[in-house]
């Protein structure tokens, strides 16, 4: 693996920390077919992105890990920052500097993502057809998350509230060093609402696979541009790339999941359930991870060839 700096050209003035992984017996004279990995919301690379991203390498990938605008190695203020139109932007920026490297096959470019990472993957596939095609794992479009809910309960006009409170922290911000900020994912035990979101703490928050660089939060002031925000917007019309999605089958969040099959306009879309997995489960458990690249390494290599 090496790792980089990638310059956002889009105007944001950032550098995405990334991480590129080698399949086994590279060889640079050669082309490869390249996969761009997403994190969720509130991770970093070092978790479940790079944790894909390494086991797609051993199937013939170049594939690249990197954490987000604002976010864990990237640079950019104010810290912790998630607006989902910059971390969208951020897959496009990944794929501006794959394509000027020599060993990459500029033709064969794929992205997936985990979690918001999903839900930002397949928003960029649908601005940018350098992306032939996509895959998510355990998909959340982060902007129904918050209007509806973890599962889908609550009316887009209940939200209001939200946009209200993301309204008044970039007043209360103005001028000052220090943020308010929201969880991403419960900050302790306590906090969770039910055990599925128990083990988003037990997975940020503990040696599971807690990081330094991943504190579990977003600024507040990020609200004011999630709450309004559809990963899938115009999905029935320029999402049409192959498109691989994968669930666990008692996942909370498996209702965007079916959302995106639903919206996408791919003919050539398919959607694989793990059974007995839920949205975690996808993250870091050993056989359901497995079971998830065994689906999506033939998919990309029949899509990328």
């Amino acid at each position: 693996m090496q790792k980089t700096g990638i310059t956002n050209r889009n105007g944001q003035g950032i550098t995405l920390a990334a991480v590129i992984n080698f399949p086994q017996g590279f060889d640079e004279g050669r082309t490869y077919p390249v996969v761009v990995v997403a994190h969720p919301g509130g991770g970093v690379k070092e978790q479940t992105a790079g944790l894909y991203a390494r086991k797609l390498a051993e199937h013939g990938f170049v594939t690249v890990a990197f954490d987000a605008s604002y976010q864990g190695e990237s640079t950019g203020e104010p810290r912790q920052l998630e607006n989902p139109y910059v971390r969208t932007e951020d897959i496009s920026a990944v794929v501006d500097y794959m394509t000027t490297l020599p060993y990459i096959a500029k033709d064969k470019i794929g992205a997936m993502g985990i979690c918001a990472g999903g839900g930002y993957t397949a928003n960029a596939a649908i601005n940018d057809r350098r992306i032939k095609a996509v895959g998510t794992v355990s998909a959340v479009n982060i902007g129904s998350m918050f209007r509806n809910g973890w599962e889908n309960t609550v009316k887009d006009a209940d939200a209001i509230p939200m946009l209200e409170l993301g309204a008044d922290a970039r007043t209360a911000d103005a001028g000052k060093a220090e943020h308010a900020a929201l969880p991403l994912a419960p900050m302790r035990k306590e906090d969770a609402p039910n055990k599925e979101l128990e083990e988003a703490w037990e997975y940020y928050h503990t040696p599971r696979c807690e990081h330094p660089n991943a504190p579990g939060f977003m600024t507040a002031r990020s609200l004011t541009q999630i709450i309004t925000y559809d990963a899938y917007n115009k999905a029935e019309a320029f999402l049409t790339q192959p498109l691989q999605i994968v669930a666990g089958s008692v996942a909370g969040s498996k209702w965007m999941s079916d959302d995106l099959f639903a919206r996408a306009a791919s003919k050539d879309k398919h959607f694989h359930v793990v059974e007995g997995a839920n949205h975690m489960s996808l993250y870091d458990g050993e056989k359901f991870v497995d079971e998830a690249v065994e689906v999506l390494a033939p998919f990309f290599q029949r899509t990328l060839k």
